[in-house]
């Protein structure tokens, strides 16, 4: 499912990029809010909605919906999260030799008792 969405989320971003490379210019952008420009290309003029500017809607909003969705799978997930956290071991418990069993003078020696 997770590599099913993530190849969605792929398909969906390349026609967005498509989509919007695709649809015409606004107008002059920031050259046009120097001195003399009107309210109307400060904010922005009412344009007719065409089929690239509805799809470009419609690609985002399936993006953000997607990327939530697999934010949250992934997080949810039980794997590790970095590649050393999975490789490594848990220490062996080291045993201590109780003084008065053979062996307990080593110990004793490289303390300096």
């Amino acid at each position: 499912m997770f590599t099913f969405l993530v190849v969605v989320l792929i398909a969906d971003s390349l026609l967005l990029a498509a989509v919007v490379l695709l649809q015409a210019g606004k107008g002059g952008g920031l050259a046009a809010m120097g001195g003399g420009a009107s309210t109307d290309s400060f904010f922005g003029g009412r344009q007719a909605t065409t089929i690239l500017t509805k799809m470009s809607w419609w690609c985002g909003g399936i993006f953000l919906g997607i990327s939530l969705v697999l934010s949250a799978m992934s997080a949810s997930s039980g794997a590790p999260r970095s590649v050393l956290e999975g490789q490594v071991e848990a220490p062996s418990p080291i045993q201590l030799p109780i003084l008065g069993q053979p062996g307990a003078n080593i110990l004793q020696d490289s303390i300096g008792n």
